[in-house]
């Protein structure tokens, strides 16, 4: 099973805007009509319920969007990119490296735009005017957004099957379910989590078999930290406990082990329900199992139900069937993840996510100030931000017309005054992203 994934996406650059005038027979003055440049693509993840891991990632890794297509004459615009869409399944969290935004993708058909396709150029039609009437330049297009992802799946299961190695977890799942995994009598048997699915007559509970936790688990020891993210969007766990470890260790200190790493990782999942699963009971006489139960139902209150259960014998797994049909509250969105936990006294409490996902729309706020002016030397200035490097990005600087644009689209900015304001004077030298001007604030 494939759960995380780290993967590069690159949106679609923006196409050039054309450079065109009329030829036209007997017109003998042909104006502008060059076209514009189309939007790039955009890069974007859907949830999709059809898949389980992460998978179509294994083999790739980079990824892009369809370019914008490039403006032709007689006002012929290009066409927009096309929209890259990458699957993943529902449960999949993802961090855009490049600014931090976090997705939480949980219902089928969510989307989330994760690189945005860069914006086209316009045509020279587009700058002429009463004044100008002939422009011999164009925009480009602007290089769409480029950023790494980590994806990381958390599975959407209702019941959590948590314990050390070998404490009979796999086992319990295939008795419960129709699920086969792997079963043998060795360490971490289990290398990946397993769903299976409790079928009742009027309700299915997904159940996942959480690999092994050991000590240190939380801090990243053998299989526990890369797995204990599944258990998080669970609403119950059922802890199962070897009541006679063959390797002759204390059940209680085991309890406390799997405890202490559950609430290192995430202090929430110390507050889930909790069924503790006394398993393998056909090791033990009647007696001893019985006693078990009694110590255990006393040294955890009433909150948490004991069970003896055995996977050989069946005994006790049609009554834990039923005690995980009882607590685990009923879903009304069909989704996996629940919305409601089982309080103390069984009936259910609000929790952290509500039943139904809020909608929200998302402002982005323009910069403050898209540039930033100051003085490098004697008679010399820089001119810096992501505003003036995307403006200068757009004009062929070879161009004394395209120049002559950009001088009077910094003037409007208010970059010349920023300079004068800092000192400038003709003849000084001025930088702007790497590339040196002569500017005259006078003209």
């Amino acid at each position: 099973m494939h759960d995380r994934a780290h993967i590069h996406v690159q949106a679609g650059g923006g196409g050039d805007g054309c450079l065109s005038f009329r030829r036209e027979a007997h017109v003998p003055k042909g104006g502008p009509d060059g076209g514009d440049g189309a939007r790039g693509g955009d890069v974007l993840l859907l949830c999709d319920d059809s898949l389980r891991d992460l998978e179509a990632f294994r083999r790739s890794s980079h990824f892009k969007a369809g370019r914008g297509g490039h403006g032709e004459g007689s006002l012929r615009h290009g066409a927009d990119g096309e929209t890259l869409e990458l699957k993943v399944p529902p449960g999949t969290e993802v961090l855009v490296e490049r600014d931090g935004a976090r997705y939480d993708l949980v219902r089928p058909g969510q989307r989330a735009v994760v690189a945005r396709g860069g914006s086209g150029g316009r045509g020279n039609k587009r700058f002429a005017g009463p004044t100008h009437q002939t422009p011999r330049f164009a925009e480009r297009g602007l290089p769409g957004e480029e950023t790494w992802l980590t994806l990381q799946l958390k599975l959407l299961a209702d019941v959590g099957l948590i314990g050390l190695p070998n404490a009979g977890k796999s086992s319990l799942l295939s008795r419960l379910t129709r699920a086969r995994p792997k079963v043998a009598g060795y360490p971490f048997t289990t290398l990946s989590p397993v769903l299976g699915t409790l079928q009742t007559e009027t309700r299915q509970l997904v159940l996942a078999d959480i690999p092994g936790l050991i000590e240190g688990a939380s801090g990243g020891a053998g299989l526990g930290h890369e797995f204990l993210a599944h258990v998080e969007r669970t609403q119950l766990l059922v802890h199962v406990l070897d009541l006679s470890p063959l390797d002759g260790s204390n059940p209680v200190d085991n309890h406390a082990t799997v405890e202490l790493e559950l609430e290192h990782h995430d202090p929430r999942l110390a507050a889930l329900p909790r069924i503790l699963a006394l398993s393998k009971a056909d090791l033990v006489d009647a007696a001893t199992a019985q006693a078990a139960r009694r110590a255990w139902a006393q040294r955890l209150g009433p909150e948490v139900p004991v069970l003896i259960t055995s996977s050989v014998t069946h005994a006790g797994v049609g009554e834990l069937a039923a005690e995980l049909v009882r607590r685990v509250p009923q879903r009304t969105d069909g989704g996996a993840a629940g919305a409601a936990e089982t309080g103390k006294a069984g009936g259910p409490v609000p929790a952290e996510l509500p039943d139904e996902l809020a909608e929200h729309r998302v402002f982005r706020p323009a910069p403050p100030r898209a540039y930033t002016v100051r003085r490098t030397g004697e008679g010399s200035f820089s001119v810096s931000g992501e505003g003036v490097e995307r403006l200068l990005a757009r004009y062929d600087l070879d161009n004394e017309e395209a120049l002559a644009h950009l001088e009077r689209r910094l003037r409007g900015l208010g970059v010349l005054r920023a300079l004068e304001s800092e000192g400038f004077e003709p003849g000084d030298e001025v930088e702007i992203a790497g590339i040196a001007f002569d500017l005259d604030p006078s003209v």
